[in-house]
């Protein structure tokens, strides 16, 4: 209406200006209409842009509102229409008949879909024909197939949240780090040894370690097992999870030998997860795009690397694995930190917070009580308790809120993950972390209508269900 009325106006003064036709000529009556005209036009774009980032900047306050008032106060507050969290379904509203299938066994960090959906197309990329067509993104890199733009954003989000060094380091990109694992066991393991290199790292570990390790049969590398129970002597490679997947826990090297190769794994080092006390400065870090921002379908990590020739062979063994990575996927990775980091970093407005590690923050901190309520209620189960410290980047005390929940069934219960199977609820069993079957791994990052239904069905079990499934054991 706004544009509508001021062309109305344009238009009442350019008739007024042509009863003035014996003062100006019919040129400079053309040149004054083309003018305002122009200037008519330049207003409208100018009101639609900022029409845009006025809708941007009010759903980044609104997220960054609602996690200042969920970190003051002892509940979080009810969904409001305004906020990102309005599309959260609240256990009252679910109506289980026991009959779904609750799927809660892979970590696929779908939760953070609506986050994203709601932020629009400010992530959005335009890739042309013709564009990202060499195998090459810079030949001067020694890892030539890392997007620069893609190294410039992971240094600057990395500096905005403080949880790890980048300074003297070699970045090496990976297709997830998965590829990034496997690289890094090649690249450490001697070439010409006798034996296999020994794999460890301490149970509960990570299941897809003993797989992912033994997979190939490589002549260069094996997995050894549990690192708590590893005396072998000679050179070993200690696999270390902090965050751990899966019990959630600040982890450190067990076995602490000479001839030691350590690869840290920081793929839940965010503030979303658990406080960011220090930043991480270890020889070699790994990190993941799906877990820091939820964008698993672009199977895009990188490594930390303090060693020059670490980082090469690292770099070869992906050369000749995949011959780079996608340079599409790091474009649009690089676009998502930017943004990121961008609200962050505001122009012009310093102190301004962005919403996205504010908002994954707040949507962790609700899930966990949800579940922890959940636990209390039923009473069959326990969660662990994780102490509170100080995190710098979010400015507050609070205790890890883990990306799974390492649950353990009580009440007699030794088979937990067969017992929730029963109950259609899919997790993973703690024997495939190297622990007791009496636990499960269950993922907190699904979508929220199959976690509230999570969280309901697991509230209704009780010690009745408990002997029954006792009784129909063999």
């Amino acid at each position: 209406m706004k544009h509508i009325e001021g062309y109305l106006r344009v238009s009442l003064f350019l008739s007024e200006m042509g009863k003035l036709s014996g003062v100006f000529s019919l040129r400079h009556f053309l040149v004054l209409s083309l003018a305002l005209n122009v200037a008519l036009i330049s207003r409208v774009v100018y009101e639609g842009e900022n029409w845009r980032e006025e809708q941007i900047r009010a759903l980044m306050a609104d997220a960054s509102e609602k996690s200042a008032h969920v970190s003051m106060s002892s509940s979080p507050p009810p969904p409001s229409p305004s906020t990102p969290s309005s599309m959260a379904v609240t256990s009252t509203e679910i109506k289980d008949d026991g009959e779904r299938v609750i799927n809660l066994d892979h970590g696929d960090p779908t939760m953070y879909e609506r986050f994203w959906q709601q932020m629009g197309d400010i992530t959005t990329i335009v890739i042309s024909g013709w564009q990202s067509m060499s195998y090459f993104s810079d030949v001067k890199n020694l890892c030539w197939f890392l997007e620069p733009e893609f190294a410039k954003q992971i240094i600057r989000l990395h500096k905005i949240v403080g949880n790890a060094v980048t300074d003297n380091y070699y970045i090496v990109v990976g297709t997830g780090s998965t590829q990034l694992f496997q690289a890094a066991l090649y690249a450490l393991s001697p070439p010409n040894a006798s034996e296999p290199m020994s794999v460890v790292s301490a149970a509960p570990f990570y299941s897809s370690y003993p797989s992912v390790t033994d997979f190939l049969k490589s002549g260069l590398y094996k997995w050894a097992g549990d690192a708590n129970n590893f005396n072998k002597d000679g050179p070993y490679i200690e696999l270390v999870t902090s965050p751990n997947n899966p019990d959630g826990s600040i982890r450190q090297p067990v076995v602490n030998r000479s001839g030691e190769n350590l690869v840290h794994d920081f793929a839940y080092y965010w503030p979303q997860y658990t406080p960011i006390s220090s930043p991480a400065d270890h020889d070699l870090m790994l990190f993941t795009v799906s877990k820091a921002t939820g964008h698993a379908g672009m199977r895009l990590g990188w490594a930390l690397v303090k060693d020059k020739e670490v980082a090469k062979k690292m770099t070869s063994f992906i050369e000749l694995n995949t011959i780079g990575v996608s340079k599409d996927s790091q474009q649009r990775a690089a676009k998502i930190l930017q943004v990121i980091s961008d609200s962050y970093e505001p122009v012009g407005n310093p102190k301004e917070s962005g919403p996205f590690f504010h908002f994954s923050h707040s949507m962790m901190e609700e899930r966990w009580k949800a579940l922890r309520s959940a636990v209390k209620q039923s009473g069959l189960f326990s969660l662990p308790e994780f102490p509170s410290s100080f995190c710098n980047f979010l400015g507050q005390a609070f205790g890890s809120q883990p990306a799974f929940a390492w649950l353990k069934c009580e009440g007699g219960i030794e088979d937990c993950g067969n017992f929730l199977k029963k109950h259609k609820i899919l997790t993973r069993n703690g024997k495939h972390f190297g622990a007791s079957p009496k636990y499960v791994r269950v993922s907190m990052l699904d979508r929220d209508e199959s976690f509230n239904l999570f969280t309901k069905r697991l509230s209704s079990l009780h010690l009745s269900q408990s002997k029954d499934h006792e009784e129909e054991s063999p």
